[in-house]
């Protein structure tokens, strides 16, 4: 899927630019052009000749060449990739990236980039879960950048974060997937009749999380994800280009335009909404998403013991106020709401507080629908108005709920 790319690389000065020289064989093994802008600090970790023997290109570093005064153009880079990784992202850069400070090669030429932007942060991992650090990347990701997640690690006070870069392959297997998922419409999305959502981008959440309490346990929910993937499988009945992000769940998608994202946690589910959502035309939030983790993951598997237990729930993501914060003009995101109590007062918030266009409501008072079931029963509310559906199945409330978003796409 890369095979003819034109990859503008960033590097910045971080311990692991090192691993720059594997990402640079990889991109071009799988037939890429690959062209390296490097920051001053960068060249503290790796040499421009390294760098420049592996790509066949000289390296950009400076405004202007040393050796003859060149102008090196960064608003030609930006109208040349078809795709810009920075690989390593230092904390510095991260910033300068989110705050449009332009003092570098590399800075100029992402503010005129043209292109899909990739960041692989690298850094300390109490760097990395500095407040600072993530209001940076949510930045960054908000106007479209994506973030592919550093690897692992503990932090000074023993819990785990994240920090290290994550490891080349994967690096480019995130360019593959994005590049795989966004041909042609007319190749990604085979019109089908009714052919209404025709060469759209729908984004789904389906099924339940799971957040882990120790190895071999964890909270979760009932969710069969049963209702999402029926609204998937219509958006792409309908010509949809379909990207499906799904808890742990016992389904399976018909080959075709769906393309299938699993996750485990509300943290894997919302790093995968935000990055997808800033190319898709619309997002159904079907998912049934843990509000709350524990605190601490056991590494081993608790023992039984005389005393009682307690866990210490910490609030999880929440994903659809996070997407309305990032919805720009003309995009549209669908939530749902299951409730126990005062359900029309408690959609109708839901609606306004996350900056939804209209939301699905469906209630546990009502028998045989929801978890587990292959029926559902829901009313859909707007700004404007409020419509009730009658218990159907769910691949008939799916087929509902895709006519009005198709009325408003």
């Amino acid at each position: 899927m890369l095979k003819g790319k034109k990859i503008v690389l960033g590097i910045t000065g971080s311990i692991a630019a090192y691993k720059a020289c594997y990402i640079i064989r990889a991109l071009i093994k799988q037939g890429a052009e690959v062209q390296v802008v490097i920051t001053p600090a960068g060249k503290e970790f790796i040499t421009p000749i390294t760098l420049s023997a592996l790509t066949q290109k000289p390296v950009v570093s400076d405004f202007f060449s040393q050796r003859d005064g060149t102008w090196n153009s960064h608003v030609s880079l930006g109208l040349w990739a078809d795709a810009m990784l920075v690989a390593p992202c230092s904390a510095s850069t991260l910033g300068k990236m989110a705050g449009g400070i332009a003092d570098n090669m590399l800075i100029t030429t992402y503010l005129s980039m043209k292109a899909p932007v990739f960041i692989a942060p690298a850094m300390d991992l109490d760097m990395y879960a500095h407040p600072a650090t993530q209001a940076n990347m949510q930045r960054l990701r908000s106007i479209g950048n994506h973030i592919i997640e550093p690897q692992s690690g503990f932090l000074a006070s023993g819990l785990e974060g994240k920090g290290r870069m994550e490891e080349p392959e994967k690096i480019v297997e995130a360019l593959k997937q994005f590049f795989a998922a966004r041909q042609r419409p007319e190749a990604c999305c085979p019109v089908k009749e009714p052919h209404t959502l025709a060469g759209k981008r729908i984004m789904i959440t389906a099924g339940p999380t799971y957040e882990r309490i120790d190895p071999v346990r964890f909270i979760g929910n009932y969710s069969s994800g049963k209702m999402g993937f029926a609204i998937a499988e219509e958006c792409a009945r309908r010509g949809a280009c379909v990207t499906l992000i799904a808890g742990p769940v016992a389904l399976t998608v018909p080959p075709g335009n769906i393309r299938r994202i699993d996750v485990e946690s509300c943290e894997e589910m919302y790093r995968a909404a935000v990055d997808e959502y800033g190319n898709s035309d619309a997002a159904i939030l079907c998912a049934a998403v843990a509000d709350f983790r524990p605190e601490h993951v056991a590494a081993e598997k608790i023992k039984r013991g005389k005393a009682d237990l307690l866990i210490r729930l910490a609030p999880t993501h929440d994903i659809a106020r996070e997407l309305g914060k990032m919805k720009k003009e003309g995009q549209r995101l669908i939530g749902f709401a299951l409730e126990t109590n005062d359900e029309l007062a408690n959609a109708e918030l839901k609606l306004e507080r996350k900056n939804l266009d209209f939301i699905v409501l469906n209630s546990l008072r009502n028998e045989g629908t929801c978890f587990q079931s292959d029926e559902n029963q829901i009313s859909i509310l707007s700004r404007h108005r409020k419509k009730d559906y009658p218990k159907k199945s769910k691949k008939e409330v799916a087929e509902d709920i895709v006519n009005e978003l198709t009325a408003i796409l």
